[in-house]
């Protein structure tokens, strides 16, 4: 195909500006965050909203592919080329220019434009006394708002949940291959996609829509984490009950806004620290809170104390970073850092991970950022909790803590948090993901690739400290855990051995996982990595009948569907 005119009708959208063509200046948006990558015609960066229905237009027109991508933070390569083996030009898509949030019914909840991160959202609701779906972790990262949405992306809230909303606006291309533009915000906003898009763009709308029956969050979530006796997990991605248009789409559909609830922040919160050698003090623990307390958690973090080490250590610049620049920096740094590796990777005379080795020496001048009393805690306990309990609860915690720590005399112990524990104690746990990483990195002539898996276990499932059986555990150089313990949802990244065959290593540990009842990906989406359940091929199917927008995803086919009858 002659590719100069479709480069010709975007430049007249976008301007010459706003497009990236050439390996070089689309390198960075066609490689994953931690792994994947693949060739793409062109890289679009669309400055307002009409810009993006014009220029899917144009992508419907010259019959391109279209990738969704927004900040590039998920895991599993779904927000980017695989490979060189696709039918028709990829064009990808990057939404973060547009990021208008409006605060609708007082702030109770939201419209988020297709960029809008959020960190930007919380910096927006904290003068109104009120937070949004996820504040820890990814909001750190510059995570978009709408990202969260298409993946159901969970995060570290315990009464939350996944990301949700059936309350929605986006373009899909139906089974006869015409864009099509579905309001289903629950906001009017007018009836051709013109009349639509500029009303919402200009805010020529209510604030104080009517009301709906169409949720806006998983409000039914903190009932499904408190049933600790059922066999299933409390969420996963390709739960079929959390499928609904944009939510879960994975980049099926080009999503314009969501409608999304917002949350009253706590009036005092708490951070305990506890640490035991005994899992199953843990497992007590977790019990009792959920089935018991009137107030569950607001956050539950598990680590275990390798990854503890690995992210004292591989993530120092990260704790540095946040501390002495702030959150909203991160998202810029890490831009910059992958326009660096890019150039620096090109030459042939520069050492591999340049920059990453750059920034660890640098962590190396700085002080120890672990207060003493947690790294006592380090050396005493293998395994670590941290848990952030809000107004009720938190006299609730006190209670149960003290009866089981100083009265029946468990193994363990834990720390009332001072701010600088509780602060330093979430920033080690934010910083483990890339810690991780960046180990594998800094060893890369050591070891072998890096197996990242997050898996969400039974809510029944007591025996959650994993025994890897000797054809698996003999590949593997570090386990290491953390995750989102009262959810059950763990991440395990797996170092593997010099020369270990990571497909195959995959396979296994898969198989071991289906074989406790488990179910993974928990909360990056199946991306490229994993394959897609039969639900989720359908759900796919259903919003995307040409496969047109992300074809590959969840292991499925990348050509593309001519017919109503291949839904």
């Amino acid at each position: 195909m002659q590719t100069a005119p479709i480069i010709d009708a975007f430049k007249r959208v976008l301007g010459e500006g706003n497009l990236a063509v050439g390996k070089r200046q689309t390198e960075h948006y066609r490689k994953g965050w931690r792994s994947g990558e693949g060739e793409a015609l062109a890289v679009l960066f669309p400055q307002t909203l009409m810009q993006y229905w014009e220029v899917l237009k144009v992508c419907v027109e010259y019959n391109c592919i279209i990738i969704m991508q927004a900040a590039k933070t998920g895991l599993t390569e779904g927000s980017t080329p695989s490979g060189n083996d696709y039918d028709r030009p990829v064009v990808v898509i990057n939404t973060l220019a547009m990021d208008d949030i409006v605060l609708i019914n007082d702030g109770k909840q939201v419209l988020s434009f297709p960029g809008a991160t959020l960190f930007k959202l919380e910096k927006m609701l904290k003068p109104l006394g009120r937070a949004p779906h996820s504040v820890i972790g990814s909001s750190c990262l510059g995570a978009s708002i709408v990202g969260g949405v298409a993946n159901n992306s969970g995060g570290a809230l315990v009464k939350r949940g996944p990301a949700y909303t059936e309350l929605s606006l986006f373009a899909q291309i139906d089974k006869n291959g015409e864009l099509k533009l579905v309001n289903h915000l629950g906001v009017e906003l007018g009836d051709t996609p013109e009349e639509i898009i500029g009303n919402l763009a200009s805010g020529n709308f209510s604030t104080s829509p009517s009301p709906t029956d169409k949720k806006a969050s998983a409000s039914d979530y903190e009932r499904i984490v408190r049933d600790v006796s059922a066999s299933t997990p409390s969420r996963f991605n390709a739960d079929p009950t959390r499928l609904y248009e944009a939510s879960g789409c994975a980049g099926k559909v080009a999503v314009f806004a969501v409608r999304l609830d917002t949350f009253e922040v706590p009036k005092k919160e708490q951070t305990f620290y506890i640490g035991t050698n005994d899992a199953a003090v843990l497992t007590r623990i977790r019990k009792d809170i959920l089935s018991t307390f009137k107030h569950i958690p607001e956050v539950g973090e598990y680590l275990h104390r390798e990854m503890f080490d690995i992210a004292d250590v591989y993530g120092k610049d990260t704790i540095l970073s946040i501390e002495r620049l702030g959150t909203d920096s991160l998202p810029k740094m890490f831009a910059l850092k992958g326009r660096v590796d890019a150039v620096f990777n090109k030459l042939p005379f520069m050492p591999r991970y340049l920059s990453d080795r750059v920034m660890q020496f640098g962590s190396k001048l700085f002080s120890d950022q672990i207060p003493s009393s947690l790294r006592a805690y380090r050396d005493k306990y293998e395994h670590h909790l941290i848990l952030k309990m809000s107004d009720g609860g938190i006299e609730e915690a006190k209670t149960v803590l003290a009866k089981l720590f100083k009265e029946e005399k468990l193994d363990g112990d834990y720390i009332t948090c001072n701010e600088e524990e509780a602060s330093k104690a979430f920033l080690l746990r934010f910083a483990a993901a890339g810690a991780a990483v960046r180990y594998q990195m800094m060893h890369h002539d050591q070891v072998g690739e890096i197996l990242a898996l997050d898996i969400a276990l039974r809510r029944n499932d007591e025996f959650w400290v994993e025994e890897l059986p000797e054809h698996i555990a003999k590949h593997i150089e570090k386990p290491l855990y953390y995750g989102h313990f009262f959810c059950h949802v763990f991440h395990q990244d797996y170092i593997l051995k010099k020369g270990s065959n990571p497909k195959k290593v995959k396979a296994d540990m898969l198989a071991l996982l289906d074989s406790r009842g488990a179910k993974y990906p928990a909360e990056h989406n199946v991306g490229h990595l994993y394959v897609a359940e039969s639900t989720l091929q359908k759900f796919y199917r259903e919003l995307d009948p040409t496969n047109t927008f992300n074809p590959g995803i969840g292991k499925m086919e990348k050509h593309k569907r001519n017919c109503s009858c291949c839904v």
